[in-house]
């Protein structure tokens, strides 16, 4: 038995444009702060540059001259952990909802299946054989969300860092948004037989990416929180340092990488055929290079004898 998915490219629903959509925009947002140390310097104080620079920033590379009213939006960085409860707690409904399908052979809450519809464009269909792809991602997201929980309440060492209120509702809606994707893709995919099956070498192949991915964002944030606490392990100190060890010595932001490679990995779960997932894998790639962009400019800029061989993003390429 070969799972099949479906990869429609003459029409896209509401979710393969959305993705897209967010996709390109943050590419055209990377361009365009890449593009702007060459801008004359009274382009630079523009009202709507500064408000761009505000709105892609966060955290450590917030630390620019900014506008009283700016500071209203601000919240803590630290209520990033909102993100992963939300995402944990959100992600485990649909996986309780997916579950009771495939062992109760029951449909979806129908305020479910209306959303589901409207995101695909496609009629439910009750005689729809449960993927194996779709429980697996569901359950490594769920497992990814609880992990990076529990860095944010007891790894990660937060300063007075802030985010926009906008970088946070977006976050909010991402992680619900998310999870919705996995299942939109499941409406489209085609599969026969019992899950196990249905097993496959790309499933072993994108678990595998998936745990080595996860080990090493936790390594590289367990390496971030080190630079602020004493070998006690109590927070000495919330300045900002040249981080060491690990894939750090490749590239200032290994934890980001890694965040790339574990969304490649439920793509390989989803056995690469997906463009829906593709499309969030641009999105994420083209978000997380930024956000690197930025803390790597910081870094070269801040510290005089920061190691020149390392790149931003993706080792030996970015």
């Amino acid at each position: 038995m070969k799972l099949k998915m479906n990869w429609n490219c003459d029409g896209w629903s509401f979710i393969d444009v959305l993705w897209a959509f967010l996709a390109l925009s943050f590419l055209v947002a990377l361009c365009f702060h890449k593009a702007l140390p060459h801008l004359l310097g009274k382009y630079q104080s523009c009202r709507l540059i500064v408000i761009f620079q505000d709105l892609i920033r966060y955290g450590k590379t917030k630390s620019l001259k900014r506008d009283t009213w700016l500071v209203v939006f601000d919240v803590p960085k630290r209520w990033f952990w909102h993100f992963y409860a939300i995402s944990a707690g959100w992600n485990s409904i649909l996986l309780f909802f997916y579950t009771k399908t495939i062992i109760y052979h029951q449909t979806y809450p129908t305020w479910l299946t209306g959303l589901l519809g409207i995101l695909t464009g496609a009629p439910s269909n009750h005689s729809h054989v449960p993927q194996l792809s779709t429980l697996l991602v569901q359950l490594l997201l769920c497992i990814h969300s609880l992990r990076r929980l529990q860095e944010c309440l007891c790894v990660s060492v937060f300063s007075n860092g802030v985010i926009h209120l906008a970088q946070y509702i977006f976050g909010l809606c991402y992680y619900i948004t998310i999870g919705l994707t996995v299942l939109c893709i499941d409406r489209h995919g085609k599969g026969t037989g019992n899950l196990p099956s249905q097993l496959e070498w790309f499933h072993v192949a994108g678990c595998v990416l998936f745990i080595g991915a996860s080990l090493l964002q936790h390594h590289s944030m367990i390496l971030l929180a080190k630079l602020r606490t004493g070998q006690s392990g109590k927070v000495e100190s919330l300045a900002h340092r040249v981080p060491v060890g690990g894939w750090f010595e490749l590239v200032s932001c290994p934890h980001y990488f890694a965040e790339l490679l574990i969304y490649i990995s439920l793509g390989l779960v989803f056995g690469g055929l997906s463009l829906t997932w593709w499309l969030v894998v641009f999105y994420v790639s083209f978000n997380q290079a930024l956000a690197a962009q930025l803390c790597h400019e910081l870094y070269t800029s801040r510290f005089k004898s920061y190691p020149k061989h390392r790149k931003a993003f993706i080792p030996f390429l970015l």
